[in-house]
């Protein structure tokens, strides 16, 4: 696993009622890009040294964007549909 500054880091929900946690990247301790990664965590704010384990991923600030316009382009699709009900 690899990183840069300004790429998100994508932690999977461990559980089915939990859902995945997003951080943004903002510091890369080694030379090769590889953990740990400093990253600042969306949900709380938070900034913590994490050890991604094999449930996290890392996107870049791009595959995250468009990411989150599917999200968004899905959740006016259904808005849509359920208005029109």
């Amino acid at each position: 696993m690899e990183a840069e500054v300004g790429d998100w880091l994508v932690v999977k929900g461990p559980i089915v009622d939990r859902c995945e946690r997003r951080g943004l990247i903002t510091e890369v301790r080694s030379a090769d890009g590889t953990p740990p990664f400093v990253v600042r965590w969306l949900d709380t704010g938070h900034e913590a040294m994490v050890f991604p384990g094999p449930d996290a991923l890392v996107v870049t600030a791009a595959e995250q964007r468009s990411a989150d316009e599917q999200a968004r382009e899905r959740m006016s699709q259904t808005q849509a549909t359920i208005r029109g009900s």
